[in-house]
């Protein structure tokens, strides 16, 4: 009778402990700038999670789930890493996920490694990122990944003659990989730089950079430059009438950004860009995405930032039920691994070696459509493109 009010005690005392772990929130700690000059960032991606969410319900494998908003402002490393620790240690995050810029992630990884916590990427771009950390995922996109598509268009086409180029990129890690991955496509295949230029991250005057630019005639000008500044770009570019000039303006997809297009004007018409996601993206999920996006967010429109924190998103949700509701960081890891799915942006994978995106890279032109608003319209595809690197 005693041995068995001891086993019953145990099982009572395991059950109780099973309640109440199961009744500990599963929470996604998320970083993000909501505030400064990448707040456009922010609204996407915070506009994308909530999303998924709504759609997918707050409990996942019998865990409720709580999603933790935090702004960094964009501009700081260093409070991006004090947030990321705070998450960790007082929070007690299972999950980090956001990061709007490179700086911001890199300054996050060593958190991530030091707590065995998953740091799931929906923003940020350059190459490098998932090597800072053995714990980092990525559900956004490299800028190699997105430039060496548009470098080799720029000299496959038929229809407009490229021979030589002018790069504008910004001067930080997304915009050194956009430079170079450009440069050594593009003259990969016979083309010439006449020269690469780089602009400030932080309040860029483009004009000075646009005069040097019209003074040596290129065939074109690649651009990258980070979200929100697309507009100014294209601004100044009118101004100067280069296409007049006959420069064609060609670049990443973070020029012309879905949701900043209807204030853009039609001086963005005929641009042609490379990117891994458009809202005219021609699937039935990609339009039911796009419909509800709008309805949550008072007609906005939604953009790759939206996705990449959609995607990533998904990819917890996904993790947790294949990982089940007690697994620790290195279990949800390995189940983030080689996960595929179809999002709205196409059919994308996880690689297991990498942790990095694999997906479709799109060709895609700025035009007017028949009721009046202005989309990236694909018109050629690279399916299911890995990061090249630089």
């Amino acid at each position: 009778m005693r041995k068995f009010a001891k086993i019953a005690l145990a099982a009572a005392c395991f059950a109780t402990a099973a309640v109440a772990h199961a009744a500990e929130p599963f929470k996604i700690g998320f970083i993000i700038p909501m505030t400064g000059p990448f707040a456009s960032t922010g609204k996407q991606a915070v506009a994308g999670a909530k999303l998924y969410m709504q759609q997918h319900g707050d409990e996942v494998a019998g865990r409720k789930v709580e999603l933790i908003i935090k702004d960094d402002g964009g501009v700081q490393p260093e409070t991006t890493k004090r947030i990321a620790q705070e998450l960790v240690v007082q929070d007690k995050v299972n999950v980090l996920a956001g990061f709007g810029l490179t700086p911001l992630a890199f300054a996050a990884a060593p958190i991530a490694t030091q707590a065995k916590v998953p740091m799931v990427v929906t923003a940020a771009g350059t190459s490098s990122i998932v090597q800072k950390s053995p714990y980092i995922v990525r559900t956004s996109m490299t800028l190699p990944q997105t430039t060496a598509p548009i470098a080799a268009w720029a000299r496959d086409n038929k229809d407009v003659k490229i021979d030589t180029a002018v790069t504008l990129v910004a001067d930080y890690g997304p915009g050194h990989d956009a430079e170079k991955v450009f440069v050594k496509t593009f003259t990969e295949k016979g083309g010439k730089v006449l020269e690469s230029i780089r602009s400030p991250m932080a309040n860029p005057d483009f004009s000075a950079f646009l005069q040097r630019v019209r003074d040596l005639k290129p065939d074109a000008l690649f651009v990258f430059v980070p979200s929100g500044q697309g507009t100014a770009v294209l601004k100044q570019f009118k101004e100067r009438n280069l296409a007049a000039e006959g420069i064609n303006l060609i670049g990443t997809g973070d020029m012309v950004e879905d949701d900043l297009m209807p204030s853009m004007g039609d001086e963005v018409l005929g641009i042609i860009t490379s990117h891994h996601y458009s809202a005219a993206h021609d699937s039935e999920t990609n339009k039911e995405f796009v419909k509800a996006f709008a309805e949550a967010n008072d007609g906005m429109r939604a953009s790759f930032m939206g996705v990449g924190a959609y995607d990533g998103m998904h990819l917890i949700y996904e993790a947790l039920k294949k990982a089940g509701p007690d697994a620790t960081g290195d279990e949800l890891l390995a189940a983030m691994k080689g996960m595929e799915w179809e999002s709205p942006r196409g059919p994308i994978r996880i690689d297991p070696e990498t942790r990095d995106i694999v997906q479709n890279i799109y060709i895609r032109e700025a035009k007017k459509l028949d009721n009046g608003e202005r989309y990236n319209v694909e018109f050629d595809v690279v399916e299911m493109f890995k990061d090249p690197g630089v």
